[in-house]
């Protein structure tokens, strides 16, 4: 046999191993409440590398067009594998179709071009430049293998000096950029690449920058196996789709970048999150849901959500909800997760103009470890600021509107070791928002604060067999 049949051949009994869907009827087995599965997702079998089309993979060579033609092909013959092998290759944005699984053998990098000019959006009225990789109303999509995925974030993403190193500043210093405020906040400004600014100052081009994955109103996406990192801003943002899969992904980038959000489920209606690594400068595990988009939307708000056997490093939360809730979120189970090193552990965030109904949220066997402020926080004066903006004193609307209520939560079983504070839960005075929430047979060492409940602003809270230990070491 020759060898380029050889080859062939084994690539194409790999991709076939992936036509037998993975079953995850197990994962669903003795849940509190019932949550509707996940259907497994299943490829055409064809399979079109990225080198027929001209791709090279030396860091050098620009392959959009060749991710375009070879989408187009797939497309044409029904979808199917596109896949990437070892290598980098550079590209700017890539865009789906249906029926296409995005396959990255082990050792392939995809690294997004430094070039922002490749990703302004044909729609004038945009606000934000399109996604290194998107897909709006598609159906049967997914990113899978063992490859890496790299947004080249660090062209986009501005910088507070408080937040790096002195080496680090320099670093950031040698790229060009311009510093404000001071000096202490860095913008990727004139860089020295020579690439041209895309907006008239760098703080509106600042809020141009878009994520490294968002599927908007697609059905039945799969992310499985590959690592995601170095977003411009989010790592992986499905909104508004239905039946969603992440499956033993890793998503990563620096601790302090800014809004690096990793797995963000916006809108999303029946859902499973399993065996992930998340290392971010923002948010790990997010569930949010914006206003009600009608019939223009495929679902609103999020509900059915298995997230179970994550491990959460650095981010602002291990298991979070919000700050957007406004169409409300329900049906959410968390379990077997760890978070290490986060800002907090559960955190429930909203505020006025930004909330909705919170309910039907169980969590279960948590296990978290130095937590640099509260293991469990429920929050509803939360603040959406950019980069440099200060937080100003919360004043309650005459008429508020989209106001957050956090109620049905129930947490068992959390185990930390240090926290700054171990519990807090407040709301908004003449409110009702926080009520009903139960957390019980838990231990959480604490080095400042043990229990933060303001009893004005909440009800119906019971604590049931919680241990509450104080660390006095200094």
């Amino acid at each position: 046999m020759k060898k380029g049949l050889f080859v062939t051949l084994l690539g194409l009994m790999i991709l076939g191993a992936r036509v037998e869907a993975q079953d995850y009827s197990k994962l669903y087995e003795g849940l509190p409440i019932e949550v509707k599965q996940v259907t497994p997702i299943v490829f055409p079998e064809n399979r079109v590398e990225i080198t027929e089309f001209g791709a090279v993979g030396d860091g050098v060579t620009l392959c959009t067009q060749a991710f375009e033609k070879a989408f187009n092909k797939l497309n044409k013959m029904g979808g199917g594998h596109l896949v990437v092998p070892k290598g980098v290759w550079l590209t700017g944005p890539i865009a789906f179709k249906d029926n296409i699984d995005l396959h990255l053998e082990k050792n392939a990098i995809i690294m997004f071009s430094s070039d922002k000019s490749l990703y302004i959006d044909d729609d004038k009225d945009a606000k934000r430049v399109v996604a290194c990789i998107r897909a709006s109303k598609r159906k049967n999509i997914g990113i899978t293998g063992e490859g890496t995925i790299d947004g080249n974030g660090a062209q986009w993403r501005p910088v507070k000096r408080g937040k790096v190193s002195d080496v680090e500043w320099k670093r950031f210093e040698a790229i060009g950029g311009e510093k404000r405020d001071d000096g202490q906040l860095w913008y990727p400004w004139n860089v020295k690449s020579g690439y041209p600014n895309i907006a008239q100052d760098p703080v509106l081009q600042e809020g141009m920058r878009n994520d490294l994955v968002r599927f908007t109103n697609c059905e039945n996406v799969l992310f499985e196996g590959v690592t995601f990192q170095n977003a411009p801003k989010f790592h992986v943002h499905p909104c508004n789709c239905l039946n969603v899969i992440a499956d033993g992904i890793t998503i990563r980038c620096p601790w302090n970048a800014q809004n690096g959000d990793g797995l963000d489920f916006s809108d999303c209606n029946v859902g499973l999150i399993k065996d992930s690594t998340i290392d971010v400068g923002d948010d790990g595990i997010c569930m949010k849901s914006g206003e009600d988009k009608g019939a223009k939307a495929l679902v609103n708000g999020v509900s059915d959500i298995l997230i179970i056997d994550n491990t959460v490093y650095h981010a602002h939360g291990g298991f979070v909800v919000g700050s957007e809730s406004v169409t409300a979120m329900k049906n959410i189970v968390v379990r077997d997760c760890s978070f290490l090193g986060t800002d907090v552990g559960l955190r429930f965030k909203s505020g006025i103009g930004r909330g909705g109904k919170t309910e039907n949220i169980y969590i279960k066997d948590i296990y978290m470890a130095d937590i640099a402020d509260q293991a469990i926080v429920v929050q509803c004066d939360y603040q959406n600021l950019h980069a440099g903006a200060k937080a100003q004193e919360f004043k309650l609307p005459k008429n508020p509107k989209n106001v957050p209520e956090f109620t049905d939560i129930h947490i068992d079983n959390v185990v930390c070791h240090r926290a700054t504070t171990a519990i807090r839960l407040s709301g908004i005075k003449t409110l009702n928002c926080v009520h009903d929430i139960e957390i019980k047979n838990s231990t959480i060492v604490y080095t400042k604060t043990g229990e933060d409940i303001d009893a004005e602003t909440t009800s119906g809270i019971v604590i049931d067999n919680v241990k509450l230990v104080k660390d006095e070491k200094k």
